[in-house]
């Protein structure tokens, strides 16, 4: 049996966090609350009149430059991708996502936190069908270097290439298919990474307020200032399949097929994205039973 989940799936019950914004500094509560099947993801402003909801969809996206950030009705939610990623992770596909503030706590800079926490809490089977873009045929998008790849599988997989000049990153590769365990144990603690200079303008231009060694990974030249050193060997491609997971769950539905990723960040996965829906033709929506069936009626080989 594959290790994709059949039926759709929410929280049992609320999750609530506390943490630091990363960018504005102020102190954030979220909690993640059940929702039924059909509604997707919602981020909900609690801290504005009216409680405005913003669903989590690429359609919503309005800024890629630093963090992925979704607005809708004059008002936004920052950072949202490693709580998407935790959500995506955990194969949940109903939630609300309460909030008091215009930007996600960052927690440690991972997505361990909400991971751990949520499976405490536990998850709920919602005996309605999970729907699925199966990926027929290639999709492609190439520029400047970088380029997304989506070719047709028979689970969900990424492999993820990044290439700095910098000794202590280098060129790592990462692949895996996405399951709730290999999540939780392979990527889910990877934390963002960044270089003291640029941690320093930021700082210097109003930004990153709340960013620290406590949340992130800081390299100074050829060294990692975090005294306890990294989590993985190459916690750096970890940590962009991280963000790859929760740009590409913006799509409102889970994959099936392998996303090959090279140097590619936030605003390139969504141009990616967009791509994708113009591409209708490479793929279908369908249930994981439907899936399964087509293929026992054409069991042609899977990507190459």
């Amino acid at each position: 049996m594959m290790a994709m989940e059949y039926d759709q799936r929410t929280v049992k019950q609320p999750v609530h966090f506390t943490g630091i914004g990363v960018h504005s500094g102020a102190t954030v509560h979220l909690t993640i609350k059940p929702a039924p099947p059909n509604h997707g993801i919602f981020f909900r402003r609690v801290d504005l009149p009216a409680q405005p909801a913003i669903k989590a969809h690429f359609n919503r996206v309005v800024d890629t430059s630093l963090a992925t950030v979704i607005g809708d009705q004059g008002c936004i939610v920052s950072t949202i991708e490693h709580v998407m990623a935790c959500l995506a992770g955990l194969s949940i596909d109903n939630a609300v996502v309460e909030i008091d503030s215009h930007e996600t706590p960052i927690m440690d800079g991972s997505a361990a936190q909400f991971t751990q926490l949520i499976k405490t809490a536990g998850i709920a089977s919602q005996n309605v069908p999970r729907m699925y873009f199966a990926v027929k045929s290639p999709i492609k998008l190439e520029k400047d270097g970088k380029y997304v790849h989506l070719l047709p599988d028979d689970r969900f997989k990424i492999t993820c290439t990044i290439a700095f000049d910098n000794p202590v990153i280098g060129n790592q590769t990462f692949s895996l298919e996405l399951t709730e365990n290999s999540f939780e144990t392979e990527i889910c603690r990877a934390r963002t990474f960044g270089f003291l200079h640029e941690l320093e303008t930021m700082k210097f231009y109003g930004l990153a307020k709340g960013g620290s060694l406590d949340n992130a990974v800081v390299i100074h030249e050829n060294t990692i200032m975090n005294e306890g050193g990294l989590r993985y060997p190459d916690e750096f491609v970890r940590h962009k399949i991280l963000d790859c997971i929760g740009d590409f769950s913006l799509l409102g539905m889970p994959i099936i097929g392998h996303v090959i990723l090279y140097k590619s960040g936030h605003h390139f996965n969504h141009a990616f994205l967009k791509e994708f829906f113009k591409q209708k033709v490479s793929w279908e929506t369908m249930t994981l039973r439907e899936f399964e069936s087509s293929r026992q009626k054409n069991p042609g080989p899977a990507a190459l």
